[in-house]
């Protein structure tokens, strides 16, 4: 979301735009205020199985349980304010507009298996940004570069090369 705000409001000081698995708007504000009570109440381990849920594949979840308890862990450790502040920035924010403004080469990744900011959504923000490319990742979730790194690279690389960033 910062990425879009910057490129929407600096068109000058960007030459393309990578977006992956996020969106011009993240579910509805309530839900984040609820996700927020809920954090101050109950800290964050109370969402994080949630989270982890929503965030990878039930393979990358199955065959990687280790990797998935690091980072569980990694989220459990986020200080509760960072959270409640990241929380209330994204039910704050609809890009909806200045997506709309963006006319940079942009490539829109999403993960089929994403619970966070499912391929859907991120069609619709793909269609905000005129002559933006999609690619949909099968069988990752939310972390497309954790589960498959290889794959994102590659769209990546292909992506500045044909952008005529490399």
């Amino acid at each position: 979301m910062i990425a879009q705000l910057f490129t929407a409001q600096n068109p000058d000081r960007v030459r393309a735009l990578i977006l992956s698995n996020t969106a011009h708007i993240i579910g509805p504000p309530q839900m984040w205020h609820e996700r927020i009570a809920a954090v101050r109440a109950n800290g964050i381990e109370s969402l994080a199985d949630a989270v982890m849920q929503r965030w990878f594949s039930p393979g990358y979840r199955r065959d990687f349980p280790t990797e998935l308890r690091g980072w569980r862990n990694m989220l459990v450790r986020t200080p509760v304010e960072g959270y409640v502040g990241t929380g209330a920035a994204i039910a704050a924010e609809d890009l909806t507009e200045p997506t709309r403004r963006i006319r940079k080469p942009a490539l829109c990744i999403a993960g089929t298996e994403d619970g966070s900011t499912p391929p859907a959504l991120m069609r619709e923000l793909h269609a905000l940004i005129d002559g933006a490319r999609f690619e949909l990742i099968e069988g990752a979730g939310h972390l497309p570069c954790v589960e498959t790194p290889a794959t994102v690279a590659d769209l990546i690389a292909t992506f500045m090369k044909e952008s005529g960033i490399v």
